[in-house]
C-alpha cells in the first residue's frame, strides 16, 4: 500500500475497507448491487487522541453505516470515530 497523506485528527481513524467475497459459499457469484456493505477494514492511520489503542495494518469490524466514505488517488477510504469500531479482527 502506497503511502497516504491523510492524517485524522482526534479520535478518528482511517479505514481502507475489506473487499466482501463476491461468490457464496455454495459457488453462485454475487452482482455488485447484491453485496452488502462491507462492515471489515484495515487501519491505514490513526487520529493523535492518546486513548486510541488501535496502529495501522490492524483488522477491525465496525458499525454498518458509520464513518464518511471518499475516495483518494482511485482507493476507497472511510473515516470514523474510534468509538464507530467494534472490534479488533485476529
Amino acid at each position: 500500500m502506497a503511502k497516504i497523506n491523510i492524517q485524522p485528527l482526534g479520535t478518528r481513524v482511517l479505514i481502507k475497507p475489506l473487499e466482501q467475497e463476491s461468490k457464496t459459499a455454495s459457488g453462485l457469484f454475487l452482482p455488485d448491487s447484491a453485496k452488502e456493505k462491507p462492515q471489515t477494514g484495515e487501519v491505514v492511520a490513526i487520529g493523535d487522541d492518546e486513548s486510541i489503542t488501535l496502529k495501522p495494518k490492524d483488522k477491525v469490524l465496525f458499525a454498518k453505516y458509520s464513518g464518511t466514505e471518499f475516495k483518494y488517488d482511485g482507493v476507497d477510504y472511510l473515516l470514523m470515530e474510534s468509538n464507530d469500531i467494534l472490534a479488533r479482527l485476529n
